[in-house]
């Protein structure tokens, strides 16, 4: 389903045998969207009833496609190919599972985005479901400091479309491309912190499975992005090493580290 005209911010969902987790990023969106924000979903030939729920929720999203891709970032990259055609001026990604933050986030962000109507990237912090059922704050890093890594996660970043022509996820990252992209965004143009959370992550995604592959991508992109040598690569590989071992090893000091409880 397309529609006509001109939309301030498209929000962009990809999904495959996770129609449970869309219909939830679904019911975050409700009554935030309409003529200045739309939402967009690729899925992936899901075998799972996820067209059918698509196809029963037709006049929600304003494009929608049900089709065999190659992954993830094959999808993200359609979606995004529907939101310049559509005109969008803005997009954010929200995979399936994934929720804004608050029953204002969609109006915040439109604010947000008149203030800084140059600026390549806007980007904020995020709130973590965690095992235990609370959801905590996670405050983003600067991205002056983006060479460690991702400094919030991409479901927390809206990008401007005026920066990314030519520009699409590098799907040879099968769990990295979206610092690939980042990267790329930031030597395009201007970021602007936001103080305050954009979204609602669901765990559990490629990284957080797989996170050994997605530091040996890293890696290869911070060579590609800074010219890192092997000296300046061992260590941060080793910092992150060590963070996730706290994580993993040490859950709750970890929480005490990285987290916040957020703001009422």
């Amino acid at each position: 389903m397309t529609a006509p005209g001109r939309f301030s911010l498209a929000i962009l969902t990809v999904v495959r045998d996770d129609r449970a987790g869309l219909a939830d990023t679904c019911d975050s969106l409700r009554g935030q969207l309409g003529p200045d924000i739309v939402w967009l979903v690729a899925d992936g030939a899901s075998t799972d009833g996820t067209a059918d729920w698509l196809a029963d929720h037709a006049n929600v999203p304003v494009w929608w496609r049900s089709a065999r891709d190659s992954g993830l970032y094959d999808a993200m990259n359609d979606a995004l190919d529907a939101a310049f055609r559509l005109g969008c001026s803005h997009v954010l990604f929200l995979n399936a599972g994934d929720r804004l933050a608050a029953t204002d986030s969609g109006i915040r962000l439109l604010h947000a985005i008149a203030r800084h109507p140059d600026c390549a990237l806007l980007y904020g912090d995020a709130l973590e479901r965690q095992g235990d059922g609370r959801i905590l704050l996670k405050r983003a890093r600067s991205h002056r400091w983006a060479s460690l890594g991702m400094f919030t996660h991409h479901q927390a970043m809206i990008y401007s479309l005026s920066a990314l022509t030519g520009l699409r996820f590098d799907s040879r990252y099968r769990i990295a491309a979206d610092y690939a992209f980042t990267l790329a965004v930031l030597k395009r143009g201007q970021a602007v912190r936001l103080h305050w959370p954009v979204c609602q992550f669901a765990p559990g995604g490629l990284s957080q499975r797989d996170p050994t592959a997605g530091r040996r991508e890293q890696a290869a992109i911070r060579r590609l992005h800074f010219r890192h040598g092997a000296a300046q690569a061992a260590i941060i590989t080793a910092v992150q090493r060590v963070a996730l071992a706290l994580r993993q090893h040490f859950p709750a000091a970890y929480a005490k580290l990285r987290f916040r409880c957020p703001e009422t």
